[in-house]
C-alpha cells in the first residue's frame, strides 16, 4: 500500500506545464472580468448587465473547469483510478451547470432586450458544443462511472470517449473565439480598427484562451506523461484478457 514506499514522483516537466496552465486559467478569468468590469459595466443577474454572466460562465465553465477536467488524469496519477474518475467526471458536471447558468442569462437578457436567438455562428458553434458535451457527460457516467457496463464496451467506447473530450475542448475554445469576435463587433465597432484599449483587452483574452488550449493539448498528448496503469489495474486487466467473454469479474471499479 502507500505507507511503505513513497508514490512516484510526477516528471518534472509534466508539473511545469501543469502549472503555467493553472496560471494561464487563472489569468483568463482575471482578464475576463476586467473586461467585463471595466469596459461593459460589471455582473449582474437581475438587470441590464445580465448578458455579462453569460461569457464570464462560459469560460470558467467550458473552458478553466473542463481543461482541468482532462488534467486530472495527468496530475493525479498515483491515485486510486476509481477517485480520480469521479474527481473528472465531477469538475465536468460543475462545468456543465455553470455553462448552463451563462446559456440561460443570455437568453433571458435577449428576451429582456428583444434580441433574437440562435441566428449567429457562434450561438451555433456554442449550442453543439454544450449539448455534445453533455451527452458526453451522461454517457461518460454510464461506460465509466457505473458498474453495469461490461469491460468490452468501455474499452470500445474509451477512444470515441476520448477524441470527442479533446474535440470539444478544441469546440469550446472555437465557440469564445467567436463570441469575442462578436461582441467587439457589437459593441465598439466604429473604434476596434483605432485599436483602442477594450479592443486590445479582449484580443489578449482571445490570446491566452488559444494558450490555455495550446498548454493542456500538449499535456494530453504527450505518450509519455499518460497515467501509468497502478500494478492492481496491469493485474486486473491481464485477468480480462484471459476471460473469452470479456466481462468484468469484479465490481466493475476499472
Amino acid at each position: 500500500g502507500m505507507d511503505e514506499a513513497p508514490a512516484p514522483a510526477s516528471p518534472a516537466g509534466l508539473s511545469a506545464y501543469v502549472a503555467v496552465s493553472q496560471l494561464l486559467g487563472l489569468t483568463l478569468l482575471v482578464t475576463t472580468g476586467a473586461w467585463l468590469g471595466r469596459y461593459r459595466g460589471g455582473v449582474a443577474w437581475h438587470s441590464s448587465l445580465q448578458f455579462n454572466v453569460h461569457p464570464l460562465c462560459m469560460v470558467l465553465g467550458m473552458v478553466f473547469l473542463q481543461g482541468d477536467a482532462l488534467l486530472v488524469y495527468r496530475v493525479f496519477r498515483h491515485e486510486a483510478k476509481r477517485s480520480t474518475k469521479a474527481l473528472h467526471a465531477l469538475l465536468h458536471g460543475l462545468a456543465l451547470v455553470i455553462a448552463l447558468v451563462g446559456i440561460v442569462a443570455v437568453f433571458e437578457s435577449h428576451r429582456a432586450k428583444g434580441i433574437p436567438d440562435m441566428y449567429s455562428l457562434h450561438s451555433w458553434c456554442g449550442m453543439a458544443t454544450f449539448v455534445l458535451y453533455l451527452l458526453q457527460w451522461l454517457l461518460g457516467c454510464g461506460f465509466f462511472l457505473f458498474p453495469g457496463a461490461s469491460f468490452s464496451l468501455r474499452s470500445q467506447y474509451k477512444p470515441h470517449h476520448i477524441f470527442f473530450g479533446i474535440s470539444l475542448f478544441i469546440l469550446s475554445i472555437a465557440a469564445c473565439l467567436l463570441g469575442i469576435t462578436e461582441m467587439l463587433l457589437f459593441k465598439i465597432s466604429d473604434s476596434y480598427s483605432h485599436f483602442v484599449p477594450e479592443g486590445i483587452l479582449a484580443n489578449t483574452l482571445g490570446v491566452l484562451l488559444v494558450a490555455f488550449g495550446l498548454v493542456v493539448g500538449y499535456v494530453l498528448t504527450r505518450d509519455d506523461w499518460k497515467r501509468p496503469p497502478l500494478a492492481e489495474e496491469l493485474a486486473l486487466s491481464m485477468d480480462f484478457k484471459t476471460l473469452t467473454e470479456g466481462e468484468s469479474p469484479g465490481d466493475g471499479s476499472q
